[in-house]
């Protein structure tokens, strides 16, 4: 049996133009895995060469041309050369035009209505269109950054209220980004509304300071449009929301606080090159996507704890939770209608935080999971660092020993770990550390015969949200006609609606904000409502 020294040395692979490496030698596989899953593995590099050629990938979505089957197409984000002419033209233009816009922002070329530079930017999407970009933000940009980057990414009244009083009077030089494929997104179009709404109560013209990034003829597009916004930038029905951070819904955020979009381009389409190849030993993506594979049986029995030791990858976590739970979390098998019932569930936070919350549980408690450790060596200018002990310690040096100290803690008690290694944490590294993980859950997806590129459970439960909100506005109707105090089952009768619970609910909440009086009873049943005073 090899020693930890040996088996590090086997499993480590570096790849030294990305100062990365990943290491493996803390998970127990045998040297017969790969072997075990030749087919699969052989079958997961050609979906990933089809994928890239541009194979359909949903042959039950429409593209935008309004034809049968959708492509999946982000990795030509970052290599135009490898997508159709058309969309590679498109993917330099949208490019282009991004770099201009951002430049004549941030050159105060152009300006806001009171003609004072641009201070802030305020970006309204939600899921993949908030979460690539809080992510990019939250790891890259400096304090001194040229604007600050602010953003509503729920139909949270609170929420809304807390970002435009951080805001506070700066209303005035803030530039909203407004982003949504569909333009239907209700979130997003809470957001928007509430925002037009703060910036008239401001006396400041919404429409000369709001931009678009939506589908073309969207109903976004469309009131853009009728509305006389700056710009419109275009989506693609070829990328999907949680891959889309390398796009304008990205990249224009990015490029408006001051970011070097170019450089977190070029780390991804590295790190895609790199994991093109098809030896399975050297290919960092395929390596994480079979260790997913080794330590859940190939079901995702344990879950994914994602631990970077860096406190600017906090979000890494939350962003790997939409990208890994929704490509991976599949009700049935590509091509066929087996149940396959897939998927890993992610959770994290940073350490060395995790020393004082849940790692007394990973190491001697439920053995469910497997952890990613995140390094990042170098996080800060060397020649900066104080002595913290008797030791002749930096601050680093312990984040450093915690992490080292937490992975064999771990490994003592049969706990499994990958460790990801960056030099540094920068634009390049992490498009690097982002593609790494999409070229991951495409493998892990093709190795399970799962489709990666579809969510019916998004729009199951989309359409679930209007049939109660649809119940909202009945409960409304009834209680504004009646000022009998009324129960849920006497609203229910009488709006005809046969879930009681769900009256129940749209009762409480229109109390709850203040649309009508609620006396509790001995139990729910007696709860009575009444609209009148």
């Amino acid at each position: 049996m090899p020693t930890n020294w040996d088996n590090y040395n086997e499993r480590l692979l570096r790849y030294p133009e990305l100062g990365f490496s990943i290491d493996t030698s803390r998970m127990g596989y045998d040297n017969g895995f790969f072997a075990s899953l030749q087919p699969e593995i052989e079958q997961a590099f050609f979906d990933m060469r089809e994928l890239e050629k541009g194979e359909i990938a949903n042959p039950d979505e429409k593209n935008d041309e309004g034809e049968q089957g959708r492509q999946v197409g982000h990795y030509w984000l970052r290599n135009s050369e490898l997508a159709p002419p058309v969309y590679a033209e498109w993917i330099e233009k949208v490019k282009a035009d991004v770099v201009k816009f951002s430049q004549d922002i941030l050159s105060g070329k152009h300006r806001a209505t009171n003609d004072n530079s641009f201070r802030h930017v305020l970006l309204i999407g939600i899921g993949g269109s908030a979460l690539g970009p809080q992510l990019v933000a939250d790891a890259l940009l400096p304090a001194n950054a040229p604007v600050s980057l602010h953003f509503l990414d729920n139909t949270d009244p609170n929420g809304i209220d807390r970002t435009f009083d951080t805001i506070g009077d700066g209303i005035a030089e803030t530039l909203v980004v407004v982003t949504s494929k569909s333009g239907g997104t209700a979130e997003t179009r809470n957001g928007m509304l509430e925002a037009e709404k703060r910036f008239a109560d401001a006396g400041v013209d919404f429409s000369k300071q709001a931009v678009a990034v939506t589908g073309e003829g969207s109903a976004l597009d469309r009131h853009a449009i009728e509305n006389g916004w700056i710009t419109r930038f275009p989506m693609t029905d070829w990328i999907g929301g949680r891959t889309s951070v390398m796009s304008a819904v990205g990249l224009l955020p990015a490029a408006l606080t001051g970011l070097d979009i170019e450089a977190f381009l070029r780390g991804a389409g590295t790190m895609d090159s790199r994991t093109r190849s098809e030896e399975v030993e050297e290919n960092a993506s395929m390596l994480l996507a079979l260790m997913w594979h080794y330590a859940g049986g190939g079901k995702g029995k344990k879950d994914m704890v994602i631990i970077p030791y860096c406190d600017r990858l906090e979000l890494m976590s939350k962003y790997l939770q939409q990208l890994v739970m929704e490509s991976l979390g599949k009700e049935y098998e590509r091509g066929n209608e087996e149940k396959a019932e897939q998927g890993i569930a992610v959770y994290g936070n940073k350490g060395s935080t995790d020393q004082h919350a849940y790692i007394q549980q990973l190491r001697d408690g439920l053995h469910n999971f497997f952890a990613t450790f995140i390094e990042i060596q170098r996080l800060r200018e060397p020649g900066k660092s104080i002595i913290v002990d008797d030791r002749g310690s930096l601050t680093g040096d312990y984040l450093q020993g915690f992490l080292r100290g937490t992975r064999s803690a771990l490994f003592e008690k049969g706990r499994e770990s990958i460790t990801l290694t960056f030099q540094e944490l920068n634009a390049y590294t992490l498009g690097a550390l982002i593609a790494l993980y999409e070229r991951a859950v495409s493998f892990y997806a093709s190795l399970v015969n799962i489709n990666a590129y579809h969510q019916p459970g998004v729009e199951a439960g989309k359409k679930a949200a209007g049939s109660f909100l649809d119940i909202v506005e009945k409960v409304r109707g009834f209680l504004t006609g009646d000022c009998t105090e009324s129960n849920a089952k006497t609203v229910a009768e009488a709006i005809g609606e046969s879930d009681v619970e769900a009256v129940f609910h749209a009762l409480n909440h229109l109390a709850a904000n203040g649309e009508a009086l609620h006396t509790p009873g001995p139990q729910a049943k007696d709860d009575t409502f009444t609209a009148c005073a």
